[in-house]
């Protein structure tokens, strides 16, 4: 990320103190993860970037994602959409006249994704590791 986007996130959230620095660069970084995958520069619409924002928190963190979110301050999809909106409104995002925070609503539900799931799946790896 450049130092004027760096500047502007740091400005941001001396603003908005609901969420910290890192989680305005780990949107920045899904937006980019979201544009490779698609391989293109197109618009992300809000489910997009939060699907490649789950898929993104499970690689990285997996069963501590719950609690890199707190410590982000994040606490439901929507803080997404308010980070998203915190750099559109700053001029680091743009957005189409469909765009609106309501694609991040309830969007899914961070405890069934971040943890019952991700140990269901987690549990079925090891059945089958200790298969072998």
């Amino acid at each position: 990320m450049n130092k004027e986007i760096q500047n502007i996130i740091e400005r941001i959230s001396e603003q908005d103190t609901r969420y910290k620095e890192d989680a305005y660069a780990f949107v920045m970084e899904a937006l980019n993860y979201t544009q490779k995958k698609c391989k293109s520069s197109k618009h992300v619409k809000g489910g997009e970037l939060l699907e490649s924002m789950k898929e993104l928190l499970i690689q990285r963190f997996g069963l501590m994602t719950m609690t890199v979110l707190d410590h982000w301050g994040i606490k439901e999809t929507a803080d997404f959409g308010h980070i998203v909106f915190n750099l559109i409104d700053n001029n680091v995002l743009s957005k189409t006249d469909e765009d609106n925070l309501d694609e991040f609503m309830n969007y899914f539900d961070f405890e069934e994704v971040f943890d019952r799931d991700y140990r269901k799946r987690l549990a079925k790896k090891i059945s089958r590791m200790r298969s072998f």
